[in-house]
């Protein structure tokens, strides 16, 4: 991983024993061109598979129970038992629990907490196999909660461990193949969990006792592979008392106010699936017309939405932590899930339809048939984009040494979300007398407005998300050293050449950290664009002779900004090109690096180019009317080349100007 020279650590709980963390991919960990490239690797691939067997295991687990009420001819007495319990009896250790699980997380190794977890997974499960061959359902509810207190430890590390083996620019495509690892287990441990009891025939009970135990081995001897990973906080004091310690992470988790809505966003995403999900069964059947395995069909749908739309988050982002992409997701979900209303909204003519059937149905696409399929691979695909940047954000936002810590509190904010989510579409039911559709609708509606919150409270994610759309519709980008040359963390200044009114937004769409850009005031106050830059937090500047105040302030807030370990871009011709070559560098870098040194906090400078930028739209080129002409102009190329950083003990305008003059060749 790039060493970021300034890097200085943020207090974070000194008192509680924290100290900085170590392991990452290291420098001789292979770069991937695609997060594909990460399965061929020992430092994510073996975790990988982990947490792939884990999820099966527990729904392969889930359902073999299930199977095994139908075998014995259970009574529907003792099915709606099992119906009321099992998911509190698994959601209740993450409300006990997760407090101490977070600590643990943070203070062992992960390598070695997952090995710890897995071996757990292992007893457990003989618990199960048990409970299986007694034919005994309070001996598998007491391994369902066992199972729910492994995944309960289980859960920090799973997330945590990323940013220690991945670098910033493959978070997202990690994040993308894990969430898709994770849907599709949970959807083949449910078909196969469904299976062993009608396969296995009397032998039910004693083949689903061999395959969890069987599957939690697997998941022993894989965590084996997973290489050493040090602990985010190894001289943490653990406090035993879960109650003040859940509170404790989830003020954590809610402490930045990027990443407690990110926190949100991700457990409001298992509010919609657990309505979603939770309503499927009864959907399928009454609505849809179909027998047991149409709702299987139906959530293999949505399962395959969500893991297609999390590997695509990684070519959308451009390899970045793109949250512009949540907006996106937020609202394409609102949309399919109001569309899934609207395609059925009574009771289905036809019964007992499998999935061939359902989908041979005469007139499929007027019936709905076919429009139901793909509002659930739509519901699913958006899901993706939304849920993969948010947890992306999460780990590179958050410090490595309160990471696992915060995923605890993630993980009970989201239980509490599931519960909320559970009795709410219950409520609409019994109490409001809804249907299926209609909570859909109401769903849709509902999903809608608390994107608009969030997005409201947090206009970075829709800045982001208009960013995002306007780079990617304008041009077409090509990024070198970005990813290899800006720190990772700490304070930095980052110095370009300045082409066109959409340089800041072009360089915010290729750095995968927040950036404060220093602008000319004149295109700070551009209409429309100023909400963009104000979101953004840009600084505005002018000149001495134009607002010696406005001047002074702009000093004042780059050196807070820098103090507070932040990134800053500064375009330091003062102006855009006329001409389309560059002009000299003002002094004014110069005075920023020396208030800086002077109170102790020397940064290192990052020389950044852009090329290409003269010949798009929105650069001099052209009057202002032909600025606005979109043939030739449209999709330029252009390409942003960074340079490795400079000590600032030397810097001078003058050096800074070689340096991009170099980087920027012989193309604006």
């Amino acid at each position: 991983m790039k060493k970021d020279i300034t890097a200085q650590d943020k207090p974070n709980d000194a008192s509680r024993g924290n100290t900085p963390p170590a392991s990452g991919p290291g420098p001789d960990a292979p770069a991937t061109r695609s997060q594909f490239g990460l399965l061929k690797q020992r430092r994510f691939l073996p975790f990988f598979s982990v947490q792939a067997i884990n999820a099966l295991n527990d729904n392969v687990f889930r359902q073999a129970i299930i199977g095994m009420l139908f075998w014995l001819g259970a009574s529907s007495e003792d099915k709606a038992l099992y119906a009321s319990l099992a998911p509190a009896v698994f959601i209740l250790p993450y409300f006990l629990f997760s407090g101490i699980a977070g600590q643990v997380a943070e203070k062992l190794e992960k390598h070695r907490l997952i090995r710890i977890t897995t071996a757990m997974e292992i007893a457990m499960m003989v618990v199960a196999a048990a409970g299986f061959v007694l034919q005994s359902l309070p001996v598998l509810l007491l391994a369902l909660f066992l199972t729910g207190v492994q995944s309960t430890l289980f859960g920090p590390v799973k997330y945590s461990i990323l940013p220690s083996v991945l670098r910033p620019e493959e978070l997202t495509g990690g994040n993308g193949l894990v969430e898709m690892g994770t849907s599709m287990s949970i959807l083949l441990g449910m078909i196969l969990g469904g299976l062993l009891f009608k396969l296995a025939g009397d032998n039910g009970p004693w083949v689903a006792g061999v395959a969890v135990i069987g599957f939690a081995v697997l998941g022993n001897l894989l965590a084996r592979r997973i290489p050493r990973v040090d602990a985010g906080a190894p001289d943490l004091k653990i406090n035993w008392n879960p109650i003040p310690e859940s509170l404790h992470m989830l003020r954590l988790a809610h402490r930045q106010l990027a990443v407690r809505n990110a926190v949100l966003g991700v457990s409001w995403f298992w509010f919609v699936g657990t309505v979603l999900t939770s309503q499927l069964p009864a959907y399928a059947e009454v609505h849809l017309g179909g027998d047991e395995t149409l709702y299987i069909f139906a959530l293999a749908l949505f399962s395959i939405g969500v893991g297609v739309g999390s590997l695509l988050c990684e070519k959308l982002s451009g390899r970045t932590v793109e949250i512009g992409l949540v907006p996106l997701g937020a609202f394409g979900m609102s949309a399919f899930i109001l569309d899934l209303y609207f395609a059925r909204t009574g009771v289905a003519a036809a019964t007992g339809l499998d999935a061939i059937g359902f989908l041979r149905e005469a007139g499929s696409w007027r019936a709905g048939s076919l429009r139901i399929v793909i509002d659930l691979l739509g519901i699913g695909l958006f899901a993706g984009f939304f849920v993969v940047p948010l947890f992306a954000l999460i780990q590179s936002r958050t410090p490595k040494n309160e990471l696992s810590r915060v995923i605890a509190g993630l993980n009970i904010q989201n239980s509490g979300f599931i519960v909320l989510a559970a009795m709410s579409a219950l409520a609409a039911q019994q109490l409001l007398g809804w249907s299926i559709p209609q909570v859909f609708l109401a769903l849709a509606v509902l999903n809608t407005l608390v994107a608009i919150w969030i997005f409201t409270i947090v206009p970075e994610f829709l800045m982001r998300f208009m960013s995002w759309l306007l780079v990617r519709a304008l041009y077409r980008l090509r990024v070198r050293g970005v990813e290899e040359h800006v720190p990772d963390e700490g304070a930095g200044v980052i110095v370009c050449n300045h082409v066109s009114y959409m340089d800041a937004l072009i360089l915010a769409a290729c750095i995968p950290r927040p950036v404060r850009f220093v602008m000319y005031y004149r295109i700070f106050n551009i209409p429309f664009m100023r909400w963009i830059f104000k979101t953004a937090k840009a600084i505005p500047i002018a000149s001495a002779k134009e607002n010696p105040e406005l001047l002074r302030r702009a000093y004042d807030e780059i050196d807070a900004v820098l103090a507070d370990g932040e990134l800053v871009c500064i375009f330091p011709e003062g102006r855009l090109t006329h001409d389309g070559t560059m002009a000299p560098f003002k002094a004014g870098i110069e005075r920023i690096l020396e208030r800086a040194r002077a109170e102790g906090r020397p940064v290192p400078v990052v020389p950044m180019a852009l090329r290409g930028m003269w010949s798009s739209m929105w650069s001099r080129r052209d009057s202002r009317l032909g600025r606005m002409r979109v043939p030739r102009r449209f999709r330029a190329h252009v390409e942003v080349i960074a340079e490795t950083p400079i000590d600032d003990s030397w810097v001078t305008a003058a050096a800074l100007e070689s340096r991009v003059r170099t980087l920027r060749g012989d193309a604006a």
